[in-house]
């Protein structure tokens, strides 16, 4: 347990330290983030309020958190799978790699589909503004909404990484996957509810489908899988 708990602390300082040096590059790409992320408000009318201070540093620094993430994905997604998977030999460091090239590129994607449906989001919660008022909205808590809610879409994209994970290290097979897809489904739709506070179906639909559609690739993959490991 201290072993492990040791290759924990190893494991997040890797990723803290490649957060940190991706800082650098976010920090340069503030500006041009920023007036993407409120684009959907000041569109549709709203308006992006700074009330104290400090308020510009603290945005302009959780801003280029949130930009470092997006770049330091390859390197904390291989650092998650190197302590799950310890110990790799030669054939799982392929595997690794292959989890990598495959992982980061579907958070990427993730992340860009939210950014494709912020707009339509704020304008459905902006239009219950009555006509008579002015939305006047918080800086700091607008992108607090819009950087979550981007992160999650990444992080949603993510999970039929993990499942074809666990089926490669022998934990999860393609027959159980397949055999609780009608509950998967369903955990979907209620994940996707809850990650887009919008009322309307198109939100909700816009992360559901593309992660059913993710979770039944997995199964497949995971069923070729199962079948070579039959054979061998």
């Amino acid at each position: 347990l201290a072993d492990h708990l040791r290759e924990l602390r190893r494991r997040i300082l890797i990723a803290a330290v490649a957060i940190l040096l991706a800082t650098v590059p976010g920090w340069n790409l503030y500006g041009p983030t920023l007036d993407a992320l409120i684009r959907p408000v000041t569109g549709h009318g709203g308006q992006v309020n700074m009330g104290e201070l400090t308020e510009p540093f603290a945005l302009q620094l959780q801003v280029s958190i949130f930009i470092a993430l997006i770049i330091s994905s390859p390197v904390w997604l291989y650092e998650l799978w190197a302590f799950i998977v310890p110990g790799l030999t030669k054939r799982e460091k392929r595997t690794a790699l292959g989890f990598i090239a495959t992982s980061a590129p579907l958070f990427v994607a993730g992340c860009y589909l939210a950014y494709l449906t912020l707009p339509k989001a704020v304008e459905i919660l902006l239009g219950f503004t009555p006509g008579t008022a002015v939305n006047i909205i918080g800086a700091q808590k607008y992108i607090t909404f819009a950087t979550r809610f981007v992160l999650a879409f990444g992080f949603a994209f993510l999970l039929p990484v993990f499942m074809v994970a666990l089926n490669l290290i022998g934990i999860l097979s393609a027959k159980v996957m397949l055999k609780a897809w009608r509950w998967a489904v369903v955990g979907i739709f209620v994940f996707a509810a809850i990650m887009t506070p919008t009322p309307d179906p198109w939100t909700m639909f816009s992360l559901a489908l593309p992660m059913i559609a993710l979770y039944f690739a997995a199964a497949g993959v995971a069923t070729l899988n199962d079948r070579i490991r039959a054979r061998k």
